[in-house]
């Protein structure tokens, strides 16, 4: 049986679209009841440098996104491709978004159809989907890396990370697979931040039941001129929307907004910063040239920004682990984004390598014996026991080894 085809377009996009405008809509309307599936297949030729995104929009409103990391996308009621929200399909204007990520000079040919599809479609992309591993015993549970941690009003610190991703977007994991190897590595809670789109949100709480880990809803809201994780389940902050106002939306829903890597390369931060209140200022980029002292400086450049890391992890070998680096938050119960909120954290390396902690009205080194503790208006002191509290400690601090690489950082 043939499958309808509801759009077939071919076109080359040119340096001068993108010029124009990043993201293009292509509609198609869809007839019918609701019911059935839809299937759309955007290819592109491999020219070097060309880069397409992909992306869907209903009649009620964003679907989902996948960027580069999908030519084929299926959605239907019960089940859509990861980075898509399932729903029926109903009859009305549906349109393809196409994201002209690089387009070069020679331009980009691209090939788009989209068809309605039996169910053993369906089934043939959710089969193509990792599954989740099932949970395990960590030795452990890191529980001696916890010793020795100073609590504040019985509040403890938890160790996190608060940048990652899954098949929702570009990762290689699912959302069962991302938590078991961040319970492996010793993390209390990981924030799950697939680009431009809320799909993983639904499987996140169940999720982390089952591998006992807290799994935080996120988002990285992502554009050519910067990129943003937002915190909290509170709906989709669209990437189209001005980047002026994905803060204000956030904390309207009672989310939380961090400027994410800041100094990223070709995914750097080239907005206006007006003091963000919080910011991955130790991103797992960083491990590459330890003694790069550029990230520490535009957090000390940006007063009263609170500071978390990220590892970014999309693929093992290609990123740092969930946990490189570690962000540790002191926490109430398990309410993490109320810790950041407050300025309540702390950046490592690693969960289990040098950590520099606020106690009272100090700091406490542990972990650190041979580095050097550091920071505005303070001597330099090199730390001679595996525990040193230095109280009457006022501004950021952290610690550095002798060739000036960083391996801890507190406010």
């Amino acid at each position: 049986m043939t499958s309808p085809t509801l759009l077939r377009v071919s076109r080359t996009w040119r340096p001068e679209d993108r010029a124009e405008a990043q993201i293009r809509s292509i509609a198609f309307d869809v007839p019918g009841s609701g019911e059935g599936a839809i299937e759309v297949e955007m290819t592109y030729a491999a020219e070097p440098g060309a880069v397409l995104d992909l992306g869907l929009e209903g009649p009620g409103g964003y679907v989902g996104w996948s960027g580069g990391a999908r030519s084929r996308v299926v959605v239907s009621q019960g089940w859509a491709t990861p980075g898509y929200v399932p729903q029926a399909v109903e009859p009305g204007m549906w349109c393809v978004l196409i994201g002209l990520h690089r387009v070069p000079a020679s331009g980009a040919a691209m090939e788009l159809t989209v068809r309605v599809v039996e169910p053993s479609v369906v089934e043939e992309h959710r089969r193509s989907e990792p599954e989740d591993p099932e949970p395990r015993e960590v030795a452990g549970e890191a529980a001696g890396l916890r010793r020795g941690l100073p609590t504040v009003d019985g509040m403890r610190w938890l160790a996190g990370d608060f940048h990652s991703h899954t098949v929702h977007s570009d990762g290689s994991l699912s959302v069962g697979g991302l938590a078991a190897l961040a319970v492996s590595r010793g993390l209390d809670f990981l924030a799950v931040t697939d680009h431009n789109t809320t799909s993983h949100h639904a499987h996140l709480p169940g999720v982390g039941r089952r591998h006992g880990i807290t799994l935080v809803p996120g988002q990285e809201v992502t554009r050519d001129v910067g990129h943003a994780n937002v915190f909290g389940d509170v709906g989709l902050v669209d990437f189209r929307s001005p980047p002026e106002t994905w803060a204000a939306q956030a904390a309207s829903r009672g989310g939380l907004l961090s400027v994410n890597h800041p100094l990223g390369g070709d995914c750097a931060w080239l907005l206006p910063v007006d003091r963000p209140q919080v910011a991955e200022v130790w991103h797992s980029s960083w491990a590459q040239v330890p003694t790069w002292g550029a990230p520490l400086a535009w957090w000390l450049q940006t007063p009263g920004t609170t500071p978390i890391g990220g590892s970014d992890f999309h693929l093992r070998g290609s990123d740092g682990l969930p946990g490189s680096p570690t962000t540790w938050v002191l926490a109430e119960g398990d309410d993490i984004l109320g810790a950041v909120r407050a300025g309540r954290t702390a950046v490592s390396a690693g969960v289990d390598g040098p950590l520099l902690l606020r106690d009272g009205d100090g700091v406490v080194a542990l972990r650190a014996e041979g580095l050097i503790l550091t920071g505005f208006g303070h001597r330099r002191c090199v730390l001679r026991d595996d525990r040193v509290r230095v109280p009457e400690w006022q501004g950021p601090a952290w610690l550095e080894d002798g060739d000036r690489a960083i391996h801890a950082l507190c406010p």
